[in-house]
């Protein structure tokens, strides 16, 4: 039996939090670029769809990125045509403008630039410094802003807690940064916790210094790492704050293939259960996303590391 058939888990909203929340659904994309073996562009296709059958509304397709620097996403021009007519969201990353171009080709509109808040990540992920990253992000930002209105451009910063090489990351070293790819033109930032080293009171101490240097929380999203099971505790912290945009993967896969130390992302399941014990509405169908998480793990090989997904599909079994 499924559990969330029986009004499970009980919804007791609490004080000060949003009444919705957009899950930008990352499995697609940051999931399946840390699997060893490549997975075929079918099955990617077909679990982007099943997602969309969930009712996320944002789905992360792909990477245009070198296929040297992240093979298992070197399908991205077979992929996207594939998926292209879905009524959703379908935002892939460019990382300079050969990859711009390559998205724009195949009619995306909604992409994503990958910055870092450290000097160590911004050299490992991108062999430039921070400063050189955002110059090299500038045209591509510009660009495609001036395709349409209906372009939007997220930016992606990674190590905003702390980094693997230089430990604890200064609140005013991630500020900057964030109004620097505001000043480009990006639309939204997603804060990254690459190495799940956060925890409630940094999530709250950074939110509060980015609100207090002029940026507004509702171009803010929130993308916690679980390696030390704080995930949820620091999504709970953010949406305190007021963040209603969380990045999650479903099945709770992925990592990032340059820092070795970061382990699964938040698992969209586990995001929408406690969100809908908080009586905060998320427009997803729990069941189907399991069963969805269920579908790839048996691709994978391996079960899902959800709790949710462990819960509810050894109960419908």
């Amino acid at each position: 039996m499924n559990t969330p058939e029986l009004g499970l888990p009980m919804p007791v909203p609490a004080e000060g939090l949003p009444a919705r929340v957009r899950i930008h659904e990352v499995g697609a994309r940051d999931g399946l670029q840390n699997e060893k073996a490549t997975v075929p562009t079918a099955v990617k296709a077909e679990f982007i769809r099943r997602l969309a059958g969930t009712g996320l509304t944002t789905i992360e397709a792909t990477s245009f990125v070198p296929p040297k620097w992240v093979p298992q996403l070197a399908d991205a021009e077979d992929l996207y045509p594939q998926i292209s007519d879905l009524p959703v969201e379908l935002p892939v990353l460019v990382p300079n403008e050969r990859g711009l171009d390559r998205a724009l080709a195949l009619g995306a509109r909604r992409v994503a630039v990958f910055a870092s808040a450290t000097e160590s990540f911004a050299k490992a992920n991108l062999n430039r410094t921070v400063d050189e990253s955002l110059a090299m992000f500038e045209p591509v930002v510009s660009r495609a802003k001036g395709e349409g209105d209906d372009v939007r451009v997220r930016g992606y910063l990674s190590m905003c807690f702390g980094d693997p090489w230089e430990g604890p990351v200064p609140v005013p070293q991630v500020v900057r940064v964030c109004r620097a790819l505001l000043d480009l033109g990006c639309d939204e930032l997603s804060l990254g916790d690459t190495i799940g080293v956060a925890t409630p009171g940094q999530v709250t101490a950074l939110l509060a210094a980015l609100t207090g240097a002029g940026v507004p929380v509702s171009v803010l999203g929130v993308h916690f790492h679980d390696t030390y099971g704080q995930a949820l505790a620091n999504t709970l912290a953010a949406l305190q704050q007021g963040v209603s945009t969380v990045d999650a993967s479903a099945g709770g896969l992925g990592g990032c293939p340059f820092a070795k130390s970061a382990t699964g992302n938040l698992a969209t399941e586990d995001l929408v259960w406690m969100l809908r014990g908080l009586g905060i509405d998320t427009g997803v169908d729990l069941g189907r996303l399991v069963a969805t998480s269920v579908w790839m793990a048996a691709h994978l090989g391996r079960p899902s590391p959800s709790r949710t997904v462990r819960a509810l599909s050894h109960q419908e079994s």
